[in-house]
């Protein structure tokens, strides 16, 4: 269903890949609020897959699809042997990193680095694509550095096109690797939606999605109109809430946006099964501090997860306490 998705360049909202937030706990949490949305794996890097903890490093809940892994890597028949590995776990789509600025990225010679080698990007693509039986994508920068952003993007979109990439998407910023941190990456250079649309003008037969600074699924309505895809980051993980009515924003969906009194009941019996297992309440529960951002209670509904969860036996009871209190708010007021 997915692939066919993108075989026909529908419209596809997406949730970004987001280092030590969107795991697994996150991306159920996620789904409970949008049946549309693509959920993103953190970066997973090819080694890891090919050496370490398969089970722990790619397992997720089925109720998560659609769901795309991302790849970290710049070794063709590494990421080719991690995406044979990662396609027996049933991903929806394998998306390979050239986006990411981080000092520990760059070290491993990938991420938004490669921008400089469009054509080791390309042979990497080739090699993913040849042994895989779901969608290969790449997510990238406009550029990095003191490079042209025309040149630079065009160079690196005309090397996955050619070698069958199945989509790009854009972070429309360039990434300092010389003089900005990771942090510093994802504001203080400037944003170029343009650039990302005219890159899509200029590739009307191929899949190109959009991301960087959204803030709202208004702005993220308004890029559907120039690009087939639209990735939320930041804004999607601090307030998740707004996640709730993206169906119905977004696509027209009919269903009314899922109560919070279905969330917390979700949320609770899958807390059960991951304490059963051996797991921490605040695993899952340090995802959903920004839910009620904005409304009556939000403080203490806050306050309550961060301090409660930790406890030695803290259990499901400490969500419905925390809910309660934004309940309660709103019936004072």
């Amino acid at each position: 269903m997915y692939h066919k998705l993108l075989k026909n360049k529908e419209k596809i909202f997406a949730v970004a890949p987001m280092m030590d937030w969107t795991d697994r706990h996150c991306r159920f949490f996620h789904r409970l609020m949008t049946k549309r949305a693509l959920l993103y794996t953190e970066m997973v890097v090819c080694d890891a897959i090919i050496h370490g903890n398969r089970d722990y490093l790619l397992e997720f809940n089925k109720e998560e699809h659609p769901v795309a892994l991302q790849l970290g890597g710049s070794d063709p028949d590494k990421l080719a042997q991690a995406v044979k590995i990662a396609g027996e776990f049933g991903y929806d789509e394998i998306n390979l990193n050239v986006g990411c600025p981080s000092d520990r990225v760059q070290s491993g010679a990938f991420g938004a680095c490669l921008m400089r080698e469009p054509e080791l990007v390309g042979r990497c693509v080739a090699a993913m694509k040849e042994v895989a039986d779901m969608p290969i994508t790449v997510k990238c920068r406009i550029g990095v550095d003191e490079q042209d952003t025309q040149i630079a993007l065009d160079n690196l979109s005309s090397e996955v096109w050619n070698c069958g990439a199945d989509a790009l998407w854009v972070h429309a910023r360039k990434a300092w690797l010389e003089g900005l941190s990771p942090k510093e990456n994802r504001d203080i250079p400037p944003l170029d939606y343009d650039r990302v649309y005219s890159l899509k003008v200029e590739n009307t037969s191929h899949f190109i999605g959009i991301n960087g600074g959204i803030e709202s699924l208004i702005q993220a309505k308004d890029h559907l109109l120039h690009c087939d895809g639209v990735m939320l980051g930041r804004a999607a993980y601090h307030n998740p809430s707004i996640l709730r009515s993206a169906d119905q924003i977004l696509f027209g969906d009919d269903a009314e946006a899922p109560g919070y009194d279905e969330i917390l009941a979700a949320m609770c019996s899958y807390i059960e099964e991951h304490l059963v297992k051996g797991g921490k309440l605040n695993h899952i529960t340090r995802h959903m501090i920004g839910l009620f951002q904005g409304r009556p209670g939000a403080k203490v509904y806050r306050q309550i997860l961060s301090t409660r969860t930790a406890q030695e036996n803290a259990g499901p009871e400490i969500l419905v306490q925390a809910f309660a209190a934004v309940e309660n708010k709103l019936e004072a007021a």
